[in-house]
């Protein structure tokens, strides 16, 4: 076919094609909404636009500006798509605005034109870009599948622990993922047409494009203009000032994460900002320990794997009850909702929440297991309290011990024991492809029916059964749990979770009911690290609208877990409502009558004023919603946030006897 066809069918043929994308997008993945096919529409007419107008003139000055519009485009183009394989839609109309919205569009901008100036050639910079959209939005779509939120920093720590536990999630490629990646493939297809077909009118001599023209001069000037500007405006306090919880403006909010995470430090942290904090808590507050408990109760702590109440975020049937047995706790029994910051994974930021009273609002995003536990001193959290107090201390998870860095954690928190599964000498009994809830709970039961009368154990387990992902088809497991109504037979993962968690609560009343019988004082208590990440059409069939698109107090619901904290003794009985994760173990220590860290007696304090602050936002006990980043999230949390950095952070700096010292 002649050059002068190309140029003259190929507008129209990359129409049609983008077309049909669309009427497949919004027939096949209903998901979408209005304005993703707006915006996709817009999109495929204004890229065929440009292709046609760049045909009207051949001057040199008029192609190079048609080469630069076409590029930009390619840049803006590639978001779209890139909002579209991270979270399903792309939310962009003339009311709905927003600086970040605008920063995301110039940085695809920005990053293709950074790949022309590299290569020289436009066809190379747009295959180059598109190809680096495709394999960021791919991994992106399958991390929202599995886990709900996509790529971060933090996640270049995780690794080896994503290793550890691929081969149970499915990797079958979505129609949304193959539509966006045909796309992409069209649009350099059509690209790479175009150059070939006019690149004779654009050549230097030596047969590349070149940046020393007016129009490439300029638009490297606005470009770097544009980079140089963020950091000067405090882009990143933009972004957390605007609570933008939509992942359609991924790059925007990777930029973000990458400049703070830059900062390490608050502006405002000193160790004598510090210890102000630390003097007007100490004269303020009246708190007191009670009498120190006398035995000291043994303290069984399970963080079950996924373990939650699906029922919270909506009304749904099911042939049989998933939590008969805890539905039935009421008798020496504190319970409530364990607000966590995570969903779907990063189970370790739970596990650092309860284990050091710290809580992940304070930061930016990452892992704090794999950022600042990298040494060999020692770190004062709810292990040494109890230690200080005489307990023996251990830690269980029937998992590799590759995972999270959690041999250096434990280590530092100074656990007497800890056991992985490379380090069990009994096989347990599984479900699907890891150790169940009942094989845990055996070596739990095997531990104490061991350890020596009198000496009071503190004992922290992370469970593994319920780990996503849920299309495991093989012998090891039967689905037991079955949803009916108008959602039977439409959510194979939900029941496959479902079934799961009835299987959890089977095992824990064989827990119970040894601990029961126990001849000595034993607290379990028991929460769920994180929700599960189950189809999209679920959560949309129970709410009535994407979760995509859901408000800040509806999202906070799928990051709450329940909880109890039950007694083999006569004990109080009370619902304690929403406590998140960081509170807990103090809460924990004045149900239990034991001593506490000064920093411990703080988180008391604050869950007062404030039941519930995790990375989304917080609750206070007005029942007012603050977003993460708001002002009024920021002031209230102002003294916490520094005394979390001079506890996790600063270790140079630690003020080690407010986190350590069990106050009687």
């Amino acid at each position: 076919m002649s050059d002068k066809i190309y140029k003259k069918y190929l507008p129209i043929i990359v129409c049609l094609l983008q077309l049909m994308g669309l009427f497949l997008l919004r027939q096949l993945w209903l998901r979408t909404v209005f304005q993703t096919v707006a915006t996709y529409l817009l999109l495929c007419t204004a890229g065929v636009s440009f292709l046609l107008l760049s045909q009207m003139k051949k001057t040199p000055i008029w192609r190079q500006l048609w080469d630069c519009c076409l590029i930009f485009w390619s840049g803006i183009h590639s978001v779209i798509v890139l909002g579209l394989m991270t979270c399903g839609t792309f939310y962009l109309t003339w009311t709905q605005v927003t600086f970040v919205q605008i920063v995301n569009l110039f940085l695809g901008c920005a990053l293709y034109w950074f790949l022309f100036l590299l290569f020289r050639r436009p066809d190379r910079a747009v295959g180059t870009g598109n190809l680096l959209i495709g394999i960021i939005g791919t991994v992106n779509f399958y991390l929202v599948k599995f886990r709900g939120s996509p790529f971060r920093l933090a996640d270049i720590q995780s690794i080896r622990t994503a290793g550890n536990v691929v081969k149970s999630y499915d990797f079958k490629p979505g129609i949304l993922l193959l539509l966006s990646l045909m796309d992409l493939g069209i649009w350099y297809w059509a690209w790479r047409k175009y150059y070939l077909c006019t690149a004779a009118e654009s050549r230097t001599p030596n047969g590349k494009n070149t940046w020393l023209n007016p129009v490439s001069i300029l638009a490297t000037v606005f470009i770097a203009v544009g980079c140089a500007a963020l950091p000067v405006i405090k882009y990143d306090k933009i972004y957390a000032d605007t609570v933008q919880f939509s992942d359609d403006t991924y790059l925007a909010g990777l930029l973000a994460e990458i400049m703070g995470s830059e900062k390490g430090l608050p502006d405002d942290y000193s160790v004598e900002n510090v210890r102000q904090a630390i003097a007007s808590f100490q004269s303020d507050s009246g708190f007191q320990n009670a009498a120190q408990a006398s035995p000291r109760p043994n303290i069984v702590v399970i963080m079950n794997e996924a373990f939650s109440d699906l029922r919270l975020l909506g009304d749904f049937e099911t042939n049989v009850p998933m939590l008969e047995f805890w539905d039935s706790l009421t008798e020496n029994t504190l319970r409530g909702w364990a607000n966590v910051s995570v969903l779907g994974g990063n189970t370790a930021n739970s596990e650092y929440e309860f284990l050091t009273s710290d809580t992940m609002g304070a930061y930016a995003g990452g892992v704090p297991y794999t950022s600042y536990f990298n040494g060999s001193d020692a770190y004062p959290g709810l292990t040494s309290v109890l230690k200080n107090q005489g307990y023996d201390t251990a830690v269980f998870h029937p998992y590799m011990s590759s995972g999270w860095n959690r041999t250096q954690v434990y280590r530092s928190m100074g656990f007497d024991e800890i056991i992985f599964f490379e380090n069990l000498e009994q096989d347990l009994d599984t479900l699907r492809l890891y150790v169940s809830d009942k094989g845990n709970y055996s070596y739990i039961q095997d531990w104490f029916e061991k350890k020596e009368p009198g000496v009071p154990q503190f004992f922290f387990n992370i469970t593994m059964q319920n780990h996503g992902g849920y299309t495991y088809s093989g012998e090891n497991f039967e689905t037991t749990v079955r949803l009916t109504g108008g959602m039977g037979e439409r959510f194979p993962e939900a029941e496959q979770y479902m079934s799961l968690v009835k299987a959890s609560d089977e095992a824990l009343e064989e827990l119970l009911s040894y601990f029961s019988q126990y001849e000595e004082p034993v607290v379990v208590v028991m929460f769920g690290d994180h929700q599960p990440k189950l189809e999209d059409g679920f959560y949309t069939d129970l709410t009535g609208q994407p979760i995509g698109s859901w408000p800040l107090e509806q999202k906070m619901k799928l990051y709450k877990t329940p909880f109890i904290i039950w007694h083999n003794y006569p004990a109080e009985s009370a619902d304690l409502g929403d406590v998140s994760l960081n509170y807990l173990a103090a809460l924990l220590l004045e149900d239990t009558g034991l001593d506490m860290s000064p920093y411990q007696s703080y988180t008391l304090t604050m869950h007062r004023e404030i039941p519930v602050v995790t990375s989304l936002g917080m609750v206070t006990n007005d029942g007012s919603i603050r977003g993460k980043g708001s002002s009024e999230f920021e002031e209230l949390l102002s003294d916490y946030k520094l005394m979390i950095y001079n506890h996790t952070v600063d270790r140079d700096g630690r003020i080690s006897g407010f986190f350590s010292e069990a106050q009687p």
